[in-house]
C-alpha cells in the first residue's frame, strides 16, 4: 500500500464487518493504521487481512474514544512524526470538486495534496476535508481558515493541546487551537463522504440516543460560553459556534524557507478515469469534455 507523508490512523470499535474507511482504504490501495481494541482484533483481521491492525493497550480502552485518540497521537510522536491523521470509521468515499461535479477521487490523491498545501504555512495546527454534503458547487473557494474540521484530522504533534471531552471532542480540539491564536483549515476541493451520525452500528452511536445530544451540546456550551450556544436545530438540541467562527481572524502564515515558485509550477497529473459505466447524462457530458 502507498503510505502518505504522515500516517493514517482509523480507530473503530463495534465495526468488523462494516468499517467503511478502512473499505475505503484498502480499494485505493492508501496505507493506514486499524486501530483497535483486543477483543475485537479477530474480527477486524478477518475482514480487512492486509491490514497492520494496532491492538490497544491496557489502560486505553473501555473509555470512551478520548484516550484512544491521545494514544494514537503519542503513537505517531513516538515513531518520530512531525503530523498525523485521524479518519472515522464511516468514511465511505473521497472526493474532488471539478467544475461543480463532485467526482469520487482516489483517497491517497486527496491526502497527499492536502498534506502539501498544511506543510507550506507556519502556523496550521488542524486541516482536513469537509464533508461532501456541504460542498454544494465550485463556486466556494477551496477551503476555508479558522472554522471546525471534523472526522477526518491532519493534526500538528507540537501542539500543546489534546483530545479531552467526551461529546464534540473535534470542536472543543478545534476551539483549544483558535483560542490560543492558531489557525485550523477546511478543504471544500477535496471531501469526504460520510455516514449520518446514529446511523450505523457500533462507535458512539448509543451515546447520542436519548437526552446525550442536549448533554453533549451543553458541555461544550459549558467550557467555552464566549463561543458557544445550544440552540435548536434539525429538531434536536445542537451546539452553535457564535458568529460562525467568525471571531477567529488570524490569518494562516507562508513559510519564508520554501521556494513559492516552484510550488506555483507543480503538477499532480490528476486525471479522469471511468471504472464504471456512467448512467448520468451530466455526468456523461463532463466525463467527454475532461477525460
Amino acid at each position: 500500500m502507498r503510505k502518505s507523508k504522515y500516517p493514517v490512523y482509523v480507530l473503530s470499535k463495534g465495526r468488523g464487518d462494516c468499517c467503511k474507511t478502512a473499505r475505503c482504504f484498502v480499494e485505493d490501495n492508501t496505507h493506514f493504521y486499524l486501530v483497535v481494541e483486543p477483543q475485537e482484533y479477530d474480527d477486524y483481521k478477518k475482514n480487512y487481512p492486509d491490514t497492520d491492525i494496532l491492538v490497544l493497550p491496557e489502560g486505553h480502552y473501555g473509555k470512551g474514544a478520548i484516550p484512544v485518540r491521545n494514544w494514537i497521537w503519542q503513537h505517531s510522536k513516538k515513531n518520530g512524526h512531525t503530523r498525523h491523521w485521524e479518519f472515522d470509521d464511516n468514511i465511505d468515499k473521497f472526493r474532488r470538486l471539478n467544475k461543480g461535479k463532485r467526482i469520487r477521487c482516489n483517497s491517497y490523491i486527496a491526502i497527499t495534496t492536502l498534506e502539501d498545501f498544511t506543510d507550506r504555512y507556519q502556523n496550521i495546527a488542524i486541516s482536513g476535508f469537509n464533508y461532501t454534503m456541504f460542498v454544494m458547487n465550485d463556486k466556494r473557494t477551496p477551503f476555508s481558515v479558522n472554522c471546525h474540521v471534523y472526522s477526518a484530522l491532519l493534526i500538528d504533534n507540537s501542539i500543546p493541546y489534546r483530545w479531552r471531552l467526551r461529546f464534540n471532542a473535534d470542536t472543543d480540539l478545534c476551539l483549544q487551537v483558535l483560542h490560543n491564536g492558531l489557525c485550523t483549515v477546511l478543504f471544500h476541493a477535496f471531501s469526504v463522504d460520510k455516514a449520518a451520525t446514529m446511523t450505523m452500528k457500533g462507535g458512539n452511536t448509543n451515546r447520542y440516543k436519548g437526552d446525550g445530544r442536549l448533554v453533549m451540546a451543553r458541555t461544550l456550551e459549558e467550557i467555552w460560553p464566549q463561543y458557544v450556544d445550544t440552540k435548536i436545530r434539525f429538531g434536536r438540541p445542537q451546539h452553535v459556534i457564535k458568529q460562525n467562527w467568525g471571531m477567529f481572524k488570524q490569518p494562516i502564515v507562508r513559510r519564508t524557507d520554501i521556494d513559492w515558485d516552484k510550488i506555483s509550477k507543480k503538477k499532480y497529473n490528476i486525471s479522469l478515469k471511468k471504472v464504471a459505466p456512467i448512467k448520468n447524462k451530466s455526468l456523461q457530458k463532463f466525463y467527454k469534455e475532461n477525460k
